[in-house]
């Protein structure tokens, strides 16, 4: 897929993985959607994209509310006329012990990281399918392939969007719509920082696997490319990505290695 001229919607564009791959959606030619809860930092990001006016649109947009969005989907259409790449970056975590997490986080995270997800995704798919073409991509997490202590709802997230994007690659391919599962480790943003704490405070730390983790940009270049070359799945990262492989063949090894790594 060349990206020249087609029409990307980005989901937590306003910061991170989501603000870099707009800078290289947008230097690839795209013309795009920036879609977050901040419009201020969309219009920057925006501005930074260095891009004229006709070719983006910043559309602000909350997945812990959704009721809306076939308005934000017609929005888009009325502008652009169509829906090429759908990239659904937006996400939230926290660091819980599950059996102490509230309720109230437990539900905000599946409502944004699976319900909002999935909300919108189906309402793009459907033009799509009048389109006869188009690209849903999702950005999950490695922990979408295990967990990890303190992060089970997270955790739990991230493996439902695998369950429902590999499912929905099946029931759209007659329609000639891809789907990619992108599988970022450590990155090296201050999602950490933002992490939910049990009383919904942020974390306010960033972890030292993410100082020391593939950049941003690296990260962005690296989904872009997958969506340029119609892949299927995509593990995005440095050393990290190991685990994945050190849990099948050596499951007892990784689940000692996770209980150290997040130690208190």
């Amino acid at each position: 897929m060349n990206l020249n001229g087609k029409i990307v919607w980005i989901t937590g564009a306003s910061s991170g993985i989501g603000e870099a791959m707009a800078y290289v959606a947008a230097k690839e030619g795209a013309r795009v959607i920036l879609s977050a809860r901040r419009e201020d930092e969309l219009k920057r990001v925006a501005s930074n994209c260095k891009i004229d006016p006709e070719n983006y649109l910043i559309l602000p947009l909350d997945l812990e509310q959704t009721e809306n969005v076939e308005d934000k989907v017609n929005q888009v259409i009325q502008k652009f006329g169509r829906i090429d790449v759908l990239i659904n970056n937006s996400g939230m975590g926290h660091r819980t012990h599950a059996l102490n997490t509230p309720t109230a986080i437990d539900r905000k995270v599946m409502e944004i990281n699976f319900f909002g997800t999935i909300n919108l995704t189906k309402a793009v798919a459907k033009i799509m399918k009048q389109q006869q073409s188009g690209k849903l991509v999702v950005v999950t997490s490695i922990m979408g392939k295990y967990g990890m202590p303190l992060y089970s709802t997270y955790a739990a997230s991230k493996h439902a969007l695998y369950g429902y994007f590999e499912s929905l690659r099946q029931e759209l391919y007659k329609d000639n719509i891809k789907v990619l599962i992108a599988s970022p480790g450590f990155i090296n943003t201050d999602v950490s920082t933002k992490l939910l704490r049990e009383d919904g405070s942020a974390y306010g730390i960033k972890s030292d696997a993410q100082e020391k983790g593939m950049s941003a940009l690296d990260c962005a270049k690296t989904i872009i490319n997958a969506i340029k070359s119609n892949r299927d799945h995509k593990y995005v990262g440095k050393y990290e990505l190991f685990s994945v492989y050190v849990k099948h063949y050596f499951p007892a090894l990784f689940y000692k290695l996770m209980r150290k790594m997040t130690k208190e």
